[in-house]
């Protein structure tokens, strides 16, 4: 059982790891950059943790939940944890900084993670020397809602690593998903990317608007989001950097970004963290 875990980035998949983590009891450190960025992803965990505790389902008082989690700007505490959890700015060579620098004050029995939704983990983890401890644990957002969460095996993942990193995603009441071979995208993003490219190029041929799509999606599909909100919630230049990704690694011509996908991140575009993607949004976050 893992009883301290180490998170690295505190944007919305970062903080979203570190609300299911204390969630099912175990302590966290939150690690960023400022005081100021881990302020406000305190803030948002908070916000949720209480949400879930008006619909009954955590059981827990607010503070108890919020006292398992700590924050960090530094890599100190780091030879504490069992499990490190990278989930950064999707770009390889951010990756691999954090990575060196941890390097040296990991503890030699704990699992190194990276939460990457698209760089195969083999390439990940050859910025660090514990490659056979190095494994994908691949959350998916929003991250206390959902059940599935990938283990992805790298071509160097020892045995041990690869359970002992299945086994810790049934202790936070999650679903893991096995991915054998190491691919870009893995299993799920590889199958959802078509599908949401598919998606903005109906819009970009006028075949259909966001929301029609989004509303169609939802009821045929029984999707609690369409592919356009999604898109907007995770971020238009995040998934941008995961599409390019994967087509850079497989070359393969239907993971190529749309047009239409490139010219909105170009133009600032990005969703509700700019106030306007697919959709545009209010200052509160709510849709206009």
């Amino acid at each position: 059982m893992v009883k301290k875990v180490f998170v690295i980035g505190s944007g919305t998949m970062g903080n979203g790891i570190a609300q299911v983590c204390a969630q099912a009891g175990i302590s966290v450190v939150l690690c960023d950059l400022s005081a100021d960025i881990l302020g406000k992803a305190v803030k948002n965990i908070r916000w949720s943790v209480s949400k879930f505790i008006e619909k009954g389902t955590v059981s827990e008082p607010l503070e108890t939940v919020m006292g398992r989690i700590a924050t960090s700007t530094t890599y100190e505490q780091v030879s504490e944890a069992e499990l490190i959890i990278e989930a950064v700015y999707e770009k390889i060579e951010i990756k691999h900084a954090v990575l060196k620098a941890i390097d040296s004050k990991v503890n030699d029995r704990a699992i190194l993670a990276s939460n990457t939704s698209a760089i195969p983990i083999s390439q990940v983890a050859s910025g660090t020397s514990r490659a056979e401890r190095f494994v994908g644990i691949h959350f998916f957002n929003p991250v206390p809602m959902m059940a599935a969460v990938e283990v992805i095996r790298g071509i160097s993942t020892s045995n041990e690593t690869f359970e002992r990193a299945a086994d810790f995603v049934r202790q936070i009441g999650k679903e893991p998903i096995m991915v054998q071979r190491d691919i870009a995208g893995f299993i799920l993003n590889r199958i959802n990317m078509l599908s949401n490219m598919e998606a903005m190029r109906l819009v970009e041929q006028g075949v259909a608007t966001p929301a029609d799509i989004d509303k169609g999606m939802r009821l045929a599909f029984g999707r609690k989001m369409g592919p356009l909100e999604t898109s907007d919630m995770v971020g238009l230049d995040v998934q941008l950097m995961a599409y390019t990704n994967t087509y850079e690694e497989e070359k393969d011509p239907r993971f190529y970004p749309p047009s239409i996908l490139r010219q909105k991140v170009l133009a600032g575009h990005l969703g509700r963290k700019t106030g306007k993607g697919w959709y545009e949004y209010n200052p509160d976050g709510s849709r206009k």
